[in-house]
């Protein structure tokens, strides 16, 4: 029988077992394994570790037409996903609902790429959806746009400009190992970790149309919240 999604009491050490993948947490290493694959599976991951400096004020708090963002997010999360929504932070937040899973940064925290990794470690299904929370403008219909895409062992970024946006993208349980690496080497950022992913086929691009890009602007300042007809489905 297939493990149950991660929950608070989530074991770190023991992430999803893919179809190529094996870990041995007491050594830290991985290897290969050969199985026939998983029905691909959705698990979604709600980003908000960022520390909202320049907003003054948590970002996950502010309400759009009544609703706080964090509640939003999450019920778009609920949506493309019958499993429970995890949500990323580097403590837990006040506003985090009992409901979901909580998974936190290990410190020292090194940025969107701690979460990210941590999520990957504690995937029970094929593929991790994560959804900022400063992206307002993002739709259910686009998330469900790109997970049309993704496939076996392989994860969908979209890119914008020459630029990834790695917020609002797939990452495949195969991802694990190498969202690892990443997170110990020099470079922490999401767009090094892009490029491997491409580079080893765990990812591929998704170029956004010039509509999409608009629900990509983030949100820094409270004049950045969307409107309603802003908000309307691209």
């Amino acid at each position: 029988m297939p493990a149950p999604p991660a929950y608070r009491d989530a074991d770190p050490g023991t992430p999803f077992i893919s179809d190529e993948l094996q870990v041995f947490t007491e050594k830290g290493a991985w290897r290969c394994k050969s199985c026939i694959h998983a029905p691909m599976m959705l698990t979604g991951m709600l980003l908000a570790g960022g520390r909202s400096r320049r907003m003054g004020r948590d970002k996950a708090t502010m309400t759009i037409e009544g609703e706080p963002l964090w509640q939003r997010q999450l019920r778009l999360l609920r949506e493309l996903s019958p499993e429970v929504p995890w949500v990323s932070a580097r403590t837990n937040p006040p506003w985090c609902p009992s409901n979901v899973g909580l998974v936190l940064d290990e410190p020292p925290s090194r940025g969107p790429l701690s979460g990210l990794a941590a999520g990957l470690r504690r995937l029970r299904t094929s593929h991790l959806l994560v959804l900022a929370i400063d992206l307002p403008r993002v739709s259910v219909e686009h998330l469900r746009r790109l997970w049309g895409v993704a496939g076996p062992g392989m994860g969908v970024i979209p890119l914008s400009d020459g630029r990834f946006e790695p917020l609002c993208a797939i990452y495949p349980a195969e991802a694990a190992p190498l969202a690892q690496e990443a997170l110990e080497s020099s470079d922490a950022s999401l767009q090094h970790l892009a490029r491997i992913l491409l580079n080893r086929s765990r990812a591929q691009e998704y170029l956004l149309t010039q509509d999409e890009r608009s629900l990509y602007l983030n949100l820094n300042m409270p004049s950045d919240l969307p409107t309603k007809s802003s908000a309307d489905t691209v």
